[in-house]
């Protein structure tokens, strides 16, 4: 009898559906949006297939937050507490 939700094996492991991760079906979902409405057609269609995968690859070829890294260097994402990525001099 099982009382409540099962606890996964690994705490660590993070949640799957079948091969894909939850910032792949995040991709996933956006691309559909972006690429599958606005251009319409099979070439939309395709960039929904595509996008995962190419953006799997780069998630397995480089280390962990690398994307993260990415976007701070070309200035989409800020990160709190730190200098921008221009600043020369810090002071704490």
């Amino acid at each position: 009898m099982s009382y409540g939700a099962q606890f996964p094996q690994y705490l660590s492991k993070p949640y799957q559906v079948l091969w894909f991760e939850p910032d792949d079906i995040a991709l996933i979902i956006a691309a559909a949006m972006i690429f599958g409405v606005r251009i319409n057609g099979w070439i939309g269609w395709a960039m929904v297939i595509a996008t995962p995968i190419l953006y799997g690859r780069l998630k397995r070829n480089y280390p962990r937050g690398f994307i993260k890294h990415l976007g701070y260097f070309l200035g989409f994402i800020p990160f709190r507490g730190y200098p921008s990525y221009f600043q020369t001099k810090f002071l704490e």
